[in-house]
């Protein structure tokens, strides 16, 4: 088991993302924007920068955190940027030894919604593309249960995965996303525990119909139940942090002050340890 995280909810540039990790301690850091561009899609020039400092701080990364078919692109949107964005990162993941890459499975149109049997046959067999994509170039794609057909419910995370039927499309499953979409996390957990190979960390509570992101442990994603289970079932993977406690990046928030979200992040990742440490001895 190791511990990594979302590293911009720990500060917009690289030199605060790996200040973070090596403050913490940590081996692994998971990319997804610096500087407000994703890790797939910067220049190339920009990702020698990256590349430069992460390695010189002698970091790994565990995983790209890729916007494709992810919360800002619908079932609608055009597919040829999903397959660039692949395209792009499979290098980039091979340079850094980076065995997954964060997808999703497509919203549907907020304006020009498609019916729900356009949605499932479209969203699996776009993942299905990217699913070979990524076989082709020895990388995993691991699904979040987020925004998108296959994070409807861990049913539909199941078909899809049984319909996609690759070796390369896993399960990242998060621990907060089931209470900010109203379903029972631990159901949930259970559901898609044969194909997670990839956690992320993050945990919120629902106060009078809006959601509120606490400090893991806090709130109603059965962190520390999940946690426990996965180590002692001789859980090997990741924990990677999400706090969404200064910084929001679906919603749009971005932090007010570097120095606090530098702050959270840190405290969440210490906090993270002590239940992991608490759940281990249990």
């Amino acid at each position: 088991m190791f511990f990594s995280g979302i590293s911009d909810e720990a500060g917009q540039d690289i030199a605060s993302q790996v200040r973070a990790h090596q403050e913490l301690g940590w081996k692994y850091m998971e990319l997804r924007v610096v500087d407000g561009v994703n890790i797939a899609t910067v220049p190339d020039r920009d990702f020698e920068a990256v590349y430069g400092a992460v390695t010189e701080a002698d970091l790994g990364v565990s995983c790209f955190s890729s916007a494709i078919a992810n919360w800002a692109r619908p079932i609608t949107s055009d597919f040829e940027l999903d397959k660039a964005d692949l395209l792009r990162a499979i290098p980039r993941m091979h340079r850094f030894g980076t065995p997954f890459i964060r997808v999703m499975s497509y919203p549907n149109d907020s304006e020009h919604p498609v019916d729900e049997a356009y949605w499932r046959r479209e969203s699996i067999k776009r993942m299905k593309y990217l699913a070979h994509m990524a076989e082709d170039g020895g990388v995993v794609l691991v699904h979040e249960n987020c925004s998108g057909w296959g994070g409807l419910s861990a049913e539909n995370s199941t078909i899809l995965l049984g319909e996609v039927g690759s070796p390369a499309l896993k399960v990242v499953y998060d621990t907060g996303n089931p209470v900010t979409y109203g379903q029972n996390g631990w159901e949930y957990y259970q559901r898609v525990l044969p194909d997670i190979v990839y956690v992320h960390i993050k945990d919120a509570r629902k106060i009078d119909g809006k959601d509120h992101y606490c400090m893991c442990g806090d709130g109603d994603g059965y962190v520390k139940d999940i946690v426990g289970d996965l180590l002692h079932r001789g859980y090997e993977g990741g924990f990677s942090i999400e706090p969404h406690l200064e910084a929001i990046i679906h919603t749009g928030q971005k932090a007010d002050n570097a120095e606090a979200l530098y702050q959270s992040y840190t405290a969440y990742g210490r906090r993270l340890m002590e239940i992991v440490a608490e759940v281990a001895s249990a």
